[in-house]
């Protein structure tokens, strides 16, 4: 009787790839996980209960077989593994690194509920994919036969380059147009090296260039580039521009130097990264060097600016969020992490006003409690009066979140109707939108989310464009 390949998770305990230590990781960008060797791979994804009604491919946003080719990982099957990980994501080895599978698959796997430790499907994820890259596995992209048709594709993030991926396979022309010089929008700018090293969508970029994807970079839609032209110029039209609009925060001194949004500290420090000039670091102004840092959110884009800021010498970083830890939107693993690196966590604070002459060097704190819950069951944050408290800071990072810009007034366009929150109204199936022949996925329609739902958007976004395209072809021939 063949060995039971599955089911091992009474026997197998559940174990993350290495992870560096914290002081070691402190001193530079790298990733801080090591790679699974293909014993402990299988190992691990033998772990997996083969459930009849999977949750963690159920709360996937790309409903990824996970089950499936996590079997023929402990099978030693990983070209298959790769084929079907790949069929329904477009950047596995991306979602592996940056997704928070706390909160979406692992934290949905049925033996965690049981109390044996989830499988460790992101850290298998990536493993899959790497080995692929390593083993030459991934194929340029081919079209079986050109269409004459064109898409313009404005915005080069997740969202868009799943879509251009898409459309590339099917025979369209695809021009992606990015206001960046570099395609991969927050993927390249805005999360680090540490959680994803930029070589990983680089050589995704280049899959896409090599496959026939056109980039127009430093093209900023409405200055060099009119969204009339695009229109005119393509057959249809996909904006995914994600949204960039970094929420403000007021109060009294609000206006000070060294009070700068989390988006500007961590393009900064990835253009370091990729060599660049960046004179506002160089100068200090993006720089958390020696200085006191004082973090204010509590999602993900906070933690990476905590963990940026520590390893870029800070002399100390805090975080300020107004809820507790049970109750912070960001992954509770990046939280471990950072606490790890030497991060403070003050929980149940919000800032009040900041403090200095020109430039600022102290926030002024409110010590907060939950209160009843507000419309989304989550408790309000209370004020407690009198309990106010100065954190020192010679550098603030407002981690608020990310707001859509005006993209109407922007590229001077009528009838592209946005909702009441400012982003694109489109059809959540189909993401068309008011205009015929414009489409809109990713952020720009969503607000502000995860890698993986741009995937899943753009990827469904590109098969509405090839079912529109087909009924246009149609209509024209019957002409």
């Amino acid at each position: 009787m063949a060995e039971q390949r599955m089911l091992k998770f009474v026997k197998v305990a559940r174990h993350m790839p290495d992870k560096r230590g914290a002081e070691e990781r402190r001193g530079d960008f790298h990733e801080i996980y090591r790679e699974f060797a293909a014993a402990k791979a299988a190992e691990q994804a033998s772990r997996c209960s083969q459930c009849g009604v999977p949750y963690c491919q159920t709360h996937c946003p790309l409903h990824n077989n996970i089950p499936d080719w996590l079997k023929l990982t402990a099978e030693g099957r990983l070209r298959e593994a790769y084929e079907l990980s790949q069929a329904t994501n477009t950047f596995p080895e991306i979602c592996g690194r940056i997704c928070p599978q706390d909160r979406l698959c692992e934290g949905n796997c049925v033996i965690e509920q049981a109390g044996h430790g989830t499988v460790t499907i992101g850290a298998v994820e990536k493993y899959i994919t790497d080995t692929a890259w390593e083993e030459g596995w991934v194929e340029p992209i081919t079209a079986m036969e050109e269409r004459p048709e064109s898409v313009g594709i404005i915005g080069a993030g997740p969202g868009g380059l799943a879509a251009a991926d898409a459309l590339r396979r099917a025979g369209v022309q695809v021009t992606v147009y990015d206001r960046y010089d570099r395609s991969g929008g927050l993927m390249v700018y805005g999360i680090p090296s540490f959680k994803l090293e930029k070589e990983v969508v680089v050589r995704r970029n280049d899959q896409l260039s090599d496959g026939g994807v056109t980039f127009r970079l430093n093209c900023n839609v409405g200055a060099d580039v009119t969204f009339a032209e695009i229109r005119e110029t393509h057959d249809a039209v996909l904006i995914a521009t994600g949204v960039y609009k970094s929420r403000d925060l007021g109060g009294p001194g609000a206006g000070l130097d060294g009070i700068v949004p989390a988006i500007e500290f961590l393009t900064a420090s990835n253009r370091k990264g990729f060599g660049d000039a960046v004179p506002d670091f160089d100068s200090g102004v993006l720089n958390a060097e020696g200085r006191r840092v004082v973090v204010i959110g509590g999602g993900d884009t906070a933690m990476d600016c905590v963990r940026t800021a520590i390893r870029q010498g800070a002399a100390s970083v805090t975080c300020l969020y107004r809820r507790d830890r049970a109750n912070m939107p960001g992954s509770q693993r990046e939280v471990a992490n950072a606490e790890e690196e030497g991060v403070q966590f003050a929980w149940l604070t919000a800032p009040r006003g900041f403090i200095g002459e020109e430039r600022v060097s102290g926030v002024r704190v409110a010590r907060m409690r939950l209160g009843a819950p507000d419309a989304t069951g989550r408790q309000r944050p209370e004020e407690i009066e009198g309990a106010d408290y100065t954190e020192p800071a010679d550098l603030v990072i407002k981690a608020l979140g990310f707001d859509p810009e005006d993209l109407p007034r922007l590229w001077g366009t009528d009838g592209l109707e946005v909702t009441r929150w400012g982003t694109i109204k489109a059809d959540f199936r189909s993401h068309a939108t008011s205009l015929d022949g414009v489409f809109a996925a990713g952020d720009i329609v969503r607000g502000a989310s995860l890698v993986v739902w741009a995937i899943r958007d753009g990827r469904e976004a590109a098969d509405s464009i090839l079912d529109w395209l087909g009924q246009r072809s149609a209509l024209l021939a019957a002409e």
